[in-house]
């Protein structure tokens, strides 16, 4: 396994990331904690999950799998970086969400109970709070990172002027501040080169993307259509919009012996900043061909053609629209 760092730390981390939105709603515990297992196994060490995860209003069923996972192998805690986040609607309250000291101290002790653990390696918020000030978020992790609850801070789903914001002011802090951002980004789905990853790379942010597949649409959708498996409304309408470009990138792929989802994880792996994409498996076999992306090699020609057929904005701003 070729280890990366996390952005300008000295922390290493696996080039892709086990995300755990699935365990729970999609996969059983034990079937999640199989994965997990397999995970480790194959030199998996970057573990994310989030407090909202499970789809049961502020029950955090997803932090309890992962918690009783590790309460089961207590020696896998040291094996793994263990990110989970704060930010969404965990109560009935109005102080039950969001990015108030008040939450972020409440959100975490609760994330650490949950995951039976006393600390978090990679704590992130999981989408910009435009409500509360940064000095008041600043003095709530700063509390959580002396008291060693949290080794490093991440965000999530912020705008790069959000990335730059935070940590100018952590650094007037003497703060170490962000060190990663996990955003939307894929093949077709490309808007963060615009400004996000400029400013990971300017301030040193390791870059996590979160659905590397688009949903499922650089899976092989249309092959699986063929084969008569049933798609969303939405899917559908992704499929329509698409299609020819789908029809070309499919092409491609078979061209290169290769699945598409794993010529989808291939690509991201050589895009600047990026550290590792987030993979959320629901069964071991989606696991085992998730991992398969780690051996393939790209050529400058292959991401040339993929540039041709997904092109992004052009480029970083404001060149790609200005001069």
């Amino acid at each position: 396994m070729d280890y990366r760092h996390l952005g300008r730390t000295g922390l290493k981390v696996s080039p892709l990331c086990l995300g755990t939105m699935n365990f729970g709603p999609e996969t059983s515990e034990q079937d999640s904690h199989k994965i997990m297992d397999m995970a480790l196994d194959r030199g998996v060490n970057f573990f994310d999950t989030a407090d909202v995860y499970g789809r049961q209003p502020s029950e955090g069923v997803t932090e309890q799998i992962v918690g009783r996972w590790l309460e089961s192998s207590p020696g896998n805690r040291d094996k793994i970086v263990l990110a989970t986040k704060v930010y969404g609607k965990m109560g009935d309250g109005p102080n039950d969400q969001k990015l108030s000291a008040y939450h972020i101290r409440k959100a975490c002790e609760d994330s650490l109970r949950r995951l039976k653990t006393d600390h978090i390696d990679l704590y992130q918020m999981h989408h910009i709070d435009r409500a509360t000030p940064w000095e008041e978020i600043w003095q709530a992790m700063e509390q959580l990172v002396r008291e060693g609850k949290v080794l490093y801070v991440g965000s999530s789903n912020f705008a790069g002027w959000n990335i730059a914001q935070a940590n100018t002011l952590a650094a007037q802090r003497h703060f170490m501040g962000l060190v990663s951002e996990q955003s939307l980004y894929n093949l077709s789905a490309r808007m963060i080169e615009l400004e996000v990853i400029p400013a990971c790379q300017a301030l040193g942010l390791g870059l996590i993307p979160w659905s590397p597949l688009g949903g499922g649409l650089l899976g092989g959708v249309l092959q699986k259509a063929s084969e008569g498996r049933r798609a969303s409304e939405n899917m559908q309408k992704q499929i329509d919009k698409h299609r020819s470009q789908l029809e070309q990138y499919e092409a491609l792929c078979k061209e290169l012996g290769e699945s598409p989802a794993d010529v989808a994880l291939t690509w991201l792996l050589h895009q600047p900043a990026v550290t590792a994409p987030i993979i959320g498996p629901r069964t071991a076999d989606q696991l085992d061909g998730a991992l398969k992306a780690l051996d393939i090699k790209m050529t400058d020609e292959t991401l040339k053609k993929l540039d041709n057929i997904w092109p992004g904005p052009g480029g970083q701003a404001p060149e790609a629209y200005a001069w």
